[in-house]
């Protein structure tokens, strides 16, 4: 199994379970983008996307760069690839449990009506 810190990945999945940072993600995705251009599509205070930010920073699923006023943030997609290598090491388990079962009810006697 992948191992990593637990409190980088706490960090990391902490972010992604909201779905305004994911919105934020997604639209960083396409390009950087401000912290102001991040808000406009929901009903927040420009300050409350800016906690959110800050919560994706933290994770360092983001980064920001400070120009006088403006604050641009860009993806960070490494800290996405390893919270997908950890996922992955449990999709490979279902996997392998998923086929045994196919393979266990493949040898099963055919019902009788």
């Amino acid at each position: 199994m992948v191992e990593y810190p637990p409190s980088q990945l706490d960090n990391v999945f902490h972010a992604l379970a909201d779905p305004t940072r994911r919105a934020m993600l997604h639209a960083l995705a396409g390009s950087e983008r401000t912290v102001s251009e991040l808000a406009a599509p929901f009903s927040i205070s420009l300050a409350a996307a800016s906690k959110h930010v800050k919560t994706l920073e933290r994770a360092r699923l983001i980064d920001r760069s400070i120009a006088g006023r403006t604050h641009t943030c860009r993806l960070n997609p490494e800290q996405l690839a390893a919270a997908n290598r950890w996922l992955r090491h449990y999709e490979r388990l279902w996997n392998a449990r998923f086929d045994k079962l196919e393979n266990m009810l493949a040898e099963l006697p055919p019902d009788k009506e």
